[in-house]
């Protein structure tokens, strides 16, 4: 792998705070590869061979049943995806495909277990990105299970525009198919919502969503940091700025 990779991998909070001589094990035997485009990297029900971290592009994580197929997250650089099969030394759970051209490293995970045993503090962050991955999920099942489609999709908009710097205008990261199947509905059913969501504050233009009342978008989602995270816990901790726009959808 490149020398200009290591530095993002070694600011990622699995390989921070682990010893010296154990990263640079680690870096001697990785490798990095450019993937193209929708290309298979892992399938569900196999075991792993290598600890993925995604340094550029993007991964959609997905799995299949019964001729049926759904997104269960989407994953950005710069980290790792998976580690729990790795560790675990269990089949993969999901199964993942590139978006986009992705740069991916890859370490043989056979090293990485041995790393994880001789290595205390690069054992501790594991146990810290499995906890983090585990709540992670729990919040998207309780998205899932306690929002109706349009709530789902305005707390994502809201969580798209944070995770961009508080953008009020962004690009769809995914295709509207893939986003649909994130958000546990038919393509249809995004649609519909997207339509809905422009009386509510957004402007929608093909891929391009345009915040223009984030007061009203809130009282739509009505965000929980209990079940969207931080990076929504201002919005959630001042619900007074959207009472007024609440107040008007529910009697609209």
């Amino acid at each position: 792998m490149r020398d200009d990779e290591k530095p993002n991998l070694r600011r990622l909070p699995l390989f921070r705070e682990m010893m010296t001589p154990t990263f640079d094990s680690l870096m001697q035997i990785a490798y990095s590869q450019s993937f193209p485009p929708h290309l298979e990297l892992i399938r569900q029900g196999e075991y792993a061979d290598f600890l993925h971290v995604i340094i550029e592009g993007s991964v959609e994580l997905h799995a299949t049943w019964n001729g049926r197929d759904s997104v269960m997250g989407i994953v950005h650089p710069v980290s790792t995806f998976i580690l729990a099969a790795c560790v675990y030394d269990e089949p993969y759970l999901m199964s993942a495909r590139t978006l986009e051209r992705s740069q991916i490293v890859m370490i043989p995970i056979a090293d990485v277990r041995v790393a994880l045993r001789r290595d205390s503090d690069f054992a501790m962050a594991a146990m810290r990105e499995l906890a983090g991955g585990y709540r992670n999920f729990v919040r998207h099942a309780k998205n899932l299970k306690l929002r109706n489609s349009l709530e789902r999709l305005a707390a994502y908009i809201l969580h798209q525009s944070c995770r961009l710097g508080d953008v009020d205008s962004f690009v769809l990261p995914v295709e509207k198919r893939c986003l649909a199947s994130y958000l546990g509905m038919t393509p249809e059913n995004l649609s519909r919502s997207m339509r809905t969501l422009q009386d509510h504050g957004v402007s929608i233009q093909a891929t391009r969503l345009t915040i223009t009342d984030r007061a009203r978008l809130t009282a739509v989602a009505v965000p929980d940091p209990l079940m969207d995270g931080p990076i929504l816990k201002d919005m959630a901790a001042s619900p007074g700025a959207s009472k007024e726009a609440l107040t008007e959808r529910k009697s609209g």
